[in-house]
């Protein structure tokens, strides 16, 4: 057990480790005194249940509430699990007889302002070049509920905390992070506890809305994968853009990205359905990202295990325009519209959503692989600067070119103007990477073209520019 004790940065006895600790130290000093295993954990459970019922005096929380500690109870309810095994030998009969309900009152901090930290954190660190003891310390600068546990080739931790892309940006020298979780801890309060309304909206880190937005709305943003060489990241969550665009001409290996799997899609909209009468998920381009098809699978199973609608629309946009279709969706369910009234508006909302990228450089699609080295190389001979659309399709296209970031970003705006002629220009984001001259200057002339300031400016996100490079600027509209 001291091994345990030691991967906790705080221990707390009340809790699941004295329950686990007293039903180790029972084994331990009982084990020659039964014929078996079995007869030993059959035994070991009378122990489990007065560990159990001894927390609601160990901790004053849980004394003032009469109750017994949650995680304690649930490591009770997974021996019991073992117990019954050993016992009738089948699966099937022990979810069939076991009840669904407990009647022992259990200590769950369920309101938010118990939500020190948002974020419950966790990764493993191969080839860890930083001891268990710094690390532990380390951690605790950035939150809570530290444990650190494993070996130096194979490290593993866990906290919760408001800043994991600081965290991991401030431990990358420690080792090659092979995996990371970060799940938002608000989000599913407010999904289970304070939902502002009965249709839940889900889209991918793709999305350049401003976290205001997101978090107004209670948008679920699912984060795509990042990787620098062997080392794992999730897009805006543990690598967020200015970092990236720091990392993305330093680094020896040229980022590259990964569509989320259909396993992380099935366990949100499971939660999601749970709450929610409905659920709307608009994603990026299926041209660009397998993400769409993952979703749609999980969608389809969770739709038919819950019977509820779970609905996937492909966005045939990114970025900021993606953005935009999500906002609108976001006011619709605010405003009271069914779900089929939003899924029916989001083709009309597609349609008229435009983006425009004005690149500096052809480099960074060249190391990524979208355009071939001889292309890359007259370009940069002839000083050439594209401008990147998308068709109607979500195919990404050369929509335009000029001789420097200037001329092109003045044609971006002759085009706009142009297009939006005998239009209403509903609203606009202004994007950068790392370039925020740039996007002031889209900001002032689109104030004076639209009367309006732009819904966001937001630095791109990471997956949107790898490709796009550092320096790029862009504008996405959506029409009326």
């Amino acid at each position: 057990m001291s091994y345990v004790y030691e991967a906790v940065a705080r221990p707390v006895e009340g809790t699941m480790l004295t329950v686990i600790r007293e039903m180790a130290e029972y084994i331990y000093g009982s084990w020659n005194k039964f014929p078996d295993f079995n007869h030993l954990m059959m035994s070991s459970y009378e122990i489990l249940k007065k560990s159990l019922q001894e927390t609601r005096t160990k901790l004053a929380i849980l004394e003032k509430n009469n109750v017994v500690d949650a995680g304690a109870k649930g490591f009770v309810v997974f021996i019991e699990g073992i117990i019954d095994f050993i016992n009738k030998r089948n699966i099937k009969e022990i979810i069939l007889d076991r009840p669904v309900t407990e009647s022992t009152q259990v200590f769950v901090e369920a309101r938010q302002d118990n939500i020190n930290f948002r974020y419950c954190t966790e990764a493993i660190i191969k080839n860890c070049k930083t001891d268990k003891n710094t690390l532990s310390k380390t951690l605790e600068k950035y939150g809570d509920s530290v444990v650190v546990a494993g070996s130096d080739q194979i490290r593993r931790f866990h906290l919760h905390t408001d800043s994991p892309a600081e965290l991991f940006n401030n431990i990358r020298s420690a080792g090659t992070i092979i995996f990371q979780k970060a799940d938002d801890m608000f989000r599913h309060y407010q999904t289970a506890n304070e939902r502002n309304w009965n249709i839940a909206l889900v889209t991918d880190s793709t999305c350049d809305l401003s976290e205001e937005f997101i978090d107004r709305y209670q948008i679920n943003m699912v984060p795509l994968n990042l990787s620098f060489g062997d080392n794992q990241y999730l897009d805006k969550v543990t690598m967020h853009p200015e970092q990236f665009y720091s990392l993305l001409d330093e680094a020896d290996d040229y980022p590259k990205s990964a569509q989320v799997n259909e396993n992380t899609f099935i366990n949100l909209y499971s939660h999601l359905a749970s709450h929610y009468d409905s659920v709307i998920a608009i994603h990026l381009s299926d041209k660009l990202s397998g993400t769409f098809f993952s979703s749609c699978k999980a969608a389809e199973k969770i739709s038919r295990e819950f019977g509820k609608p779970v609905t996937v629309i492909n966005s045939r946009n990114l970025s900021g325009s993606l953005g935009l279709i999500v906002l609108r969706a976001a006011k619709a369910i605010e405003e009271g519209f069914t779900h089929d009234q939003i899924v029916g508006l989001t083709g009309k909302w597609i349609n008229n959503a435009r983006i425009l990228v004005s690149v500096t450089t052809l480099k960074y699609m060249v190391r990524g692989g979208r355009v071939s080295a001889a292309k890359g190389l007259i370009a940069r001979i002839l000083n050439i600067n594209p401008i990147v659309s998308l068709d109607n399709t979500g195919k990404s296209i050369v929509f335009d070119k000029a001789f420097s970031q200037k001329a092109n970003m003045r044609k971006v705006m002759d085009h706009i103007r142009k297009t939006s002629s005998g239009k209403t220009i509903w609203n606009y984001i202004v994007l950068h990477a790392n370039n925020e001259a740039a996007a002031d200057w889209y900001s002032k002339e689109m104030e004076k073209l639209t009367s309006l300031k732009p819904v966001s400016v937001v630095n791109i996100s990471p997956v949107v520019g790898l490709n796009a490079g550092v320096g790029a600027a862009s504008v996405a509209l959506l029409y009326e």
